[in-house]
């Protein structure tokens, strides 16, 4: 990681991967601003953080709302590094079983948050000529395996990701996307362990056996937001244990 420590804005930092992720950075000494809509998880994350001498400050707020997002950005001050994390996908199925309104709220929060937080921080990027954006996208976005509604809005973060990179690559601004596959947090391990049935059909379509761990996609953001990954820009990275690089068996996964 460089020297020089970095404003970062995470979104969906209240819980799971997002936790880990400012945990990770808060660590390497950067200042961290947490947008979620979670307020009681984002202030437990911030005390996990200053209780270690680190600095991070909750915003409680929906990064599908403009205001919200201002209001974070505004906090932060100069956003060196852009985590677009915050995610949900409740209610979220086969496409005849979506509702308009889950729909709307899934590309809201998936789609459009990554947007707005963005378009919030693009301009004072390109004023000085620096900056990244790491998108936390799916492995849903890479096969058309289950959750309708997620998996559209995950596709559109990796084709937003390669166009923003395409677009301010020439002001110093890098963009990438990491597409995670089942990762272990405190409410997935919950969900496995109430149905360990399911659990052991999905690890066994993974080539490693195993699921992810929050801290792996956290180390990834961390490598990403440094300088040595300066040539990195456009790319969509899977951190999936080799699911990509196999054929999903979409029943089961379904199940999931």
């Amino acid at each position: 990681m460089q020297n020089i420590k970095m404003n970062i804005l995470i979104t969906g930092g209240g819980a799971g991967i997002g936790r880990d992720i400012v945990i990770a950075l808060a660590s390497a000494g950067h200042r961290i601003v947490s947008l979620d809509c979670n307020e009681a998880g984002n202030l437990e994350t911030a005390a996990l953080v200053r209780n270690t001498g680190g600095a991070c400050e909750a915003v409680t707020g929906d990064v599908a709302s403009s205001q919200d997002v201002s209001r974070a950005v505004e906090t932060a001050g100069e956003v060196d590094v852009l985590v677009n994390n915050a995610a949900y996908s409740a209610g979220d199925g086969f496409l005849l079983d979506v509702v308009e309104d889950t729909w709307d709220r899934v590309l809201a929060v998936c789609l459009k948050g990554v947007y707005l937080c963005s378009r919030a921080v693009l301009a004072g990027m390109v004023a000085r000529r620096s900056g990244v954006i790491i998108n936390i996208s799916s492995v849903n976005a890479l096969a058309g395996i289950h959750l309708a509604a997620y998996t559209s809005a995950k596709g559109g973060i990796n084709a937003l990701t390669r166009l923003l990179a395409a677009q301010y690559g020439k002001y110093g601004i890098r963009a990438n996307a990491i597409c995670p596959g089942t990762i272990l947090s405190e409410s997935s391990r919950e969900h496995y362990e109430a149905h360990p049935d399911i659990a052991a059909d999905l690890a066994a379509l993974y080539p490693a056996g195993k699921f992810g761990r929050t801290r792996d996609i956290a180390a990834a953001v961390l490598y990403l937001a440094s300088d040595d990954a300066s040539f990195i820009n456009g790319a969509v990275i899977p951190i999936d244990g080799g699911l990509s690089a196999v054929r999903p068996i979409v029943s089961v996964v379904a199940k999931a």
